[in-house]
């Protein structure tokens, strides 16, 4: 991965750590992981030092319970869903520089030293509180352990740490009708002595802080500053539990673990650290971190936003000598047939049984152009299908190929060497010239659905270029018009090739090579050049494949 400065930009991409207690679905995808490689693709390319980071959440109460429910451990479930991840990420190509999990001894070790700052600073205390007790099942319930109905939208699936609805944080005892997951029983409240984070404390500071944000997404920054209106108060951090983090103090006895609500979004520096060391340099993770300049993205769901508005920035501001989030453009949900995707629910095929279908740069495209930015979005097959056969098959496909073929044949492999450009010519140059610097600044502020519009327009406008100028025709009567047409249909493509290579990087890629260029495309940096009359061109393919749709609905890739 680009890891270099050339642009003077530090960019740290984090992405949200996925509980690895099943497989993902496309709602997962299109929420944060795809947005997440548009972006640092892009700035890779621009010359960005870009550091992206994630992994699997293996703390997550959704894995142990799991793991209860099939009598296995927790880090067998965790042991059967990273490598799927990992699977997707290599064959999507979404383009970590470090996927790692929070089970590492380094990531135990980074949330210790959070811990004990916090503490040092008096912004961690020990309390005794009540929490729910199943009698049936002899043990207390961690907060996912408990459901019931949401007291703010009435949702009746609420867990006790968040509705996924509404998107409240919760705590369990405010759950009506509370019932455990582990036997169905009305759990009962008993006292046990935990941590506590002094949250209350950050209720101003963080408030300005988001008041002072610009740029952000509305229905981010709104939510955010609404939560902390409504007041903060301190929260536990720690459970009655044998799986996760263990305690830096032996203050509470055993039994107790950091709850993951809290050490979860310690990953991303702790990710940092570890990419850090394993390239050998164990200080390289602080430019991004610790010099003000540093930019850090923060790729979510919004089901996620109070963790990294409101709770994550807390503890780096009671740390200290971090930066905090620069933006955290949290996309909204992917539906199926009017459902929220969810793994525990069932709604939403699984990754995989896409990867098998479709060819990656498909499947992005087809994402790409749904992404959630700013409202729920329904996916459906067709209409996957609609978008790889109307817009990436017969738009932008259709356009490569028809003129890397047509010059291939009529200028013996060779890029031509352009006569005299017209008014014609000018324009669809000038135009993409443009569309190449539209495409960044939308992608500079996260607007990814935006850059991919324009650039499939420039690929409409230069199919219509092609209408216009005829050089199958021409190529009977007049070789030099024929030249300067293809020429410039060339010089088009190849800044298409750049607008579109954040969202289209196996393509993209692939057409760098049939334009005669070598190396990889992102090392050619964003830069729209054009291809040097009389460079060689090999014979091309066609990029995308048609998809055909089955007497039941099922798509097939054609031959």
């Amino acid at each position: 991965m680009n890891t270099g400065s050339q642009s003077g930009e530090r960019i740290l991409v984090a992405v949200a750590w996925p509980y690895a207690n099943g497989s993902l679905h496309l709602g997962h995808i299109a929420g944060a992981y795809l947005p997440a490689d548009i972006f640092a693709r892009y700035h890779r390319m621009k010359g960005s030092a870009v550091l992206m980071v994630s992994g699997s959440d293996q703390h997550g109460t959704p894995i142990t319970v799991r793991a209860d429910h099939e009598s296995r451990t927790p880090q067998e479930v965790v042991d059967e869903f990273h490598p799927e991840f990992l699977r997707y990420w290599r064959e999507l190509g979404i383009s970590f520089d470090l996927f790692t999990t929070t089970g590492t001894a380094n990531h135990a070790a980074v949330t210790h030293d959070i811990f004990l700052r916090l503490q040092e600073h008096g912004h961690i205390y020990k309390d005794t509180s009540a929490q729910f007790y199943d009698p049936q099942a002899g043990r207390f319930l961690p907060d996912r352990y408990v459901e019931g109905t949401c007291p703010n939208c009435g949702y009746e699936k609420a867990r006790g740490d968040q509705c996924d609805n509404c998107g409240r944080t919760l705590d369990p005892d405010q759950l009506l009708a509370p019932r455990s997951r582990i036997t169905g029983a009305t759990p009962e409240m008993r006292d046990t002595e935990h941590f506590f984070f002094r949250l209350s404390a950050f209720q101003q500071p963080l408030l300005d802080w988001l008041r002072s944000r610009e740029g952000w997404r509305k229905h981010v920054q709104n939510f955010s500053i609404g939560f902390v209106e409504e007041g903060l108060h301190d929260r536990s951090i720690t459970r009655d539990l044998e799986w996760g983090v263990s305690l830096p103090v032996e203050d509470l006895g055993p039994g107790k673990r950091i709850y993951v609500w809290f050490e979860a979004v310690i990953g991303y520096l702790s990710a940092s650290k570890e990419w850090a060391q394993l390239r050998g340099d164990p200080e390289a993770w602080r430019p991004w971190w610790e010099d003000p300049s540093a930019r850090s993205y923060y790729f979510i769901g919004k089901d996620n936003i109070p963790f990294h508005t409101i709770i994550w920035p807390a503890i780096l501001m009671g740390y200290g000598g971090l930066n905090l989030p620069y933006d955290v453009p949290a996309n909204q949900y992917v539906t199926f047939k009017g459902e929220k995707a969810s793994k525990s629910e069932g709604v939403g095929a699984s990754v995989l049984s896409y990867l098998e279908r479709y060819q990656p740069d498909m499947l992005r495209y087809g994402l790409a152009a749904n992404l959630p930015e700013t409202s729920d979005t329904d996916l459906t097959e067709a209409e996957l299908v609609r978008r790889n056969n109307d817009e990436l098959v017969a738009t932008w496909g259709n356009l490569v190929n028809r003129v890397l073929a047509m010059t291939h044949r009529t200028f013996g492999g060779e890029v031509p060497q352009p006569g005299a450009f017209d008014g014609r010519d000018e324009r669809i140059l000038a135009r993409a010239g443009d569309v190449v610097g539209d495409v960044a600044r939308h992608i500079e502020a996260v607007r990814l659905k935006a850059a991919l519009g324009d650039a499939m327009a420039l690929a409409q406008e230069a199919n219509a270029y092609l209408n216009e100028t005829e050089p199958w025709k021409t190529a009977k009567t007049d070789r030099e018009r024929t030249a300067t047409s293809l020429y410039t249909a060339l010089c088009v493509i190849n800044a298409l090739k750049v607008a579109l290579y954040p969202f289209l990087p196996f393509s993209s890629q692939k057409i760098h090579e049939y334009l005669g260029m070598s190396g990889a495309i992102e090392d050619a940096g964003w830069d729209a050049r054009r291809p040097e009359p009389g460079a060689p061109l090999p014979p091309p393919e066609p990029l995308f494949r048609k998809i055909e749709t089955g007497v039941e609905g099922e798509a097939r890739l054609t031959a």
